[in-house]
């Protein structure tokens, strides 16, 4: 699936941390999303140039995340993450190990969110804010990725009205199927340089597959860039598409 496993934890209680006050509820003050950005659920950045946005979603492990930060590090190349409230609760230092680059809200559990109330998807946004600032000191806003892809037009309205835009992408590396899903370093390097465009949005993982314990993702890096360098490609962070929106 596109994206983290579902997980069994128990939800948000009295005890989460879920922002009821007006302090924490969004404001037309703190919340401007351009008119081209609404409604929609981007596939890829609206640009001609040959750039490039890797993207990483932080919802299951974090056995990859070492290895990733290490090689943005070496090589220069800028990425945007995508943590859910879950994630940080187990793994608070990798999350401020990864609040050097953009951070976006996954939500706190990784639900389906068309599946919930109006009520239930925004104490999922907002409980997952509530965390991600506790922990990196960082406001995940304007940036929002759905649980598994799922989404409808609702879904997107209320997302919005949370002050979020939410991406999707533009190839999926299927790095977390892992090797027992017939996936390798090989073919998540194939899969985003066969699929390369202008403005490609790239789902990868920081995580390893729950059974193999492999990390794909985090072991294609390398040359997933050199191999788009190669193709002329440069890199961007999802929050380029805010600078270039009019």
């Amino acid at each position: 699936m596109p994206s983290t496993a579902r997980t069994s934890r128990p939800g948000p209680t009295a005890a989460t941390p879920a922002p009821t006050t007006s302090a924490s509820r969004p404001t037309s003050a703190s919340c401007s999303i351009p008119a081209s950005l609404r409604g929609v659920d981007l596939e890829a950045l609206p640009t001609t140039r040959k750039v490039v946005a890797l993207t990483f979603d932080a919802g299951g492990s974090a056995d990859g995340v070492s290895s990733i930060l290490a090689t943005l590090s070496r090589e220069g190349v800028p990425a945007t993450f995508f943590l859910t409230g879950d994630f940080i609760d187990q793994f608070p230092a990798s999350a401020k190990a990864i609040a050097r680059y953009p951070i976006g809200n996954h939500t706190y559990e990784h639900p389906d969110l068309t599946t919930l109330t109006d009520a239930g998807v925004r104490t999922q946004i907002r409980s997952a804010a509530a965390r991600i600032r506790a922990v990196t000191g960082r406001d995940p806003r304007p940036l929002f990725r759905f649980p598994f892809g799922a989404v409808d037009r609702h879904a997107i309205g209320l997302v919005n009205g949370e002050c979020y835009v939410p991406f999707r992408w533009t190839v999926d590396t299927l790095g977390w199927e892992g090797v027992t899903g017939g996936q390798s370093v090989d073919s998540v390097v194939s899969r985003v340089l066969s699929r390369a465009r202008p403005g490609e949005i790239v789902l990868m993982h920081v995580g390893a597959h729950p059974e193999d314990h492999s990390t794909l993702d985090a072991d294609a890096l390398p040359r997933v860039i050199s191999g788009l360098r190669a193709k002329g490609y440069g890199f961007v962070t999802l929050q380029s598409v805010f600078s270039s929106t009019p």
